[in-house]
């Protein structure tokens, strides 16, 4: 991430590097939303659920809510990546091409990346809940017995 910086910018820059020019900022964010969301966070939401049940002697709300977590976290990292990696390919041909039309990939960026913010901020929505109302619940008594009903006479 250093490189995103503006003196190290200006220096990679200066000296030609592979990682000045057009859609230098592909590999910062794409690589580091790959890395830091989809690995480091989902490794963290994973350890989460294992450790809850085991810290707190309760089960996990919902399993069903953990899915959704996972599936909805999944597809908003691989598809704000996809959109990081098309767009920055887009806009390096375009200035490479010298037209003016990157305003035209500008226009679609905002919302497509809504989009996959929105997935992803679904899928960290179902896990809080989840941790919350895991937490929040009773805890399940090991020690109750169940008796067998009593019959009903008439």
């Amino acid at each position: 991430m250093l490189q995103v910086m503006p003196p190290i910018r200006a220096w990679l820059d200066s000296i030609g590097s592979p990682y000045g020019g057009p859609g230098h900022m592909i590999d910062p964010l794409a690589h580091a939303h790959m890395n830091l969301v989809g690995g480091v966070v989902l490794l963290a939401m994973g350890v989460t659920f294992y450790l809850i049940p085991i810290l707190s002697g309760k089960n996990i709300y919902s399993i069903k809510l953990v899915k959704h977590t996972f599936w909805w976290v999944s597809i908003g990292v691989y598809s704000f990546y996809i959109i990081q990696m098309v767009f920055g390919i887009w806009e390096g041909m375009l200035l490479h091409s010298g037209t003016a039309d990157i305003s035209t990939a500008h226009r679609y960026y905002g919302p497509v990346m809504a989009v996959s913010g929105t997935t992803m901020a679904i899928g960290f929505s179902t896990f809080f809940a989840n941790v919350v109302l895991t937490v929040i619940r009773e805890p399940i008594d090991t020690n109750v017995t169940l008796q067998k009903p009593r019959s009903i006479t008439h």
